[in-house]
């Protein structure tokens, strides 16, 4: 083989490679800053840190109680767990298998939005409202959580973005997905470990994040195949758990 055929050779294995290649870079996923389009948490002694505090003592008698342990459910992040923590919005079961399109957007998407958020918090640094108080919250994770900050929520980021998607997909259950959207956020001022005004902020953190994201090529190209997955998922019907159905709407109902 001459050396012109086998530069040819190599070059069309790199085409084929870079082609075939499904990876996205994390500089390739354009998110919103939140250390700018975000307000600053409320200051000591205004009535916004007042109706924080309320908020968080109101919500310490809720130990051990079925909105507790909704809260310590909805404390897990892992895209296959928090999919089904909107099983009852959708109407019918979704199954991770069922949705690969979705937990791999999930997937690709955590450690910049991690990061982001991670950056935003550094950058108020609030203490979280259990830090000094001797009350219980519903993480076992207590001492982890109290070297971190508290604004803006990550959660409620997370579960505000999640809402967004599953409701872009099946707009005809959008009420109920955003609703459960927004007691996921909640759930963090039951567990203790977030005020109010975090859990806020993690509303317009999410909705930005998804904002940015529906215009760049390869999340709407992944949407289209969400949208799929999703529509044959409900043909399926997969049975919910009623009891678990029961205790978000009743959750639905509390006010912070």
């Amino acid at each position: 083989m001459s050396s012109r055929s086998t530069l040819l050779f190599v070059m069309l294995i790199c085409a084929d490679a870079l082609i075939s290649s499904p990876t996205l870079h994390a500089e390739q996923i354009q998110l919103p800053d939140g250390r700018i389009f975000l307000p600053p948490p409320p200051a000591d002694s205004s009535h916004a840190q007042a109706a924080d505090i309320q908020a968080y003592e109101k919500s310490r008698i809720l130990k051990n109680s079925n909105r507790w342990q909704l809260a310590q459910n909805d404390a897990d992040l892992r895209p296959e767990h928090i999919i089904d923590d909107f099983s009852c919005a959708v109407g019918f079961r979704i199954l991770p298998n069922e949705v690969p399109t979705l937990v791999s957007v999930l997937s690709i998407i955590e450690k910049p939005l991690e990061q982001r958020i991670s950056e935003e918090k550094e950058n108020w640094q609030r203490k979280r409202p259990f830090v000094g108080k001797n009350q219980s919250i519903c993480t076992p994770d207590a001492n982890k959580l109290s070297a971190s900050f508290s604004y803006p929520s990550g959660h409620t980021t997370w579960g505000w973005l999640v809402a967004s998607i599953l409701s872009s997909a099946l707009p005809d259950r959008s009420t109920y997905i955003m609703q459960r959207g927004r007691v996921f956020g909640e759930s963090r001022i039951v567990c203790g470990v977030h005020w109010k005004s975090d859990v806020q902020a993690g509303y317009m953190n999410g909705g930005a994040m998804f904002a940015a994201l529906q215009e760049q090529p390869w999340f709407a190209e992944k949407m289209k195949n969400i949208r799929k997955e999703l529509q044959e998922a409900r043909l399926k019907a997969m049975p919910l758990n009623n009891a678990t159905c029961s205790i978000e709407h009743e959750a639905a109902k509390e006010t912070f």
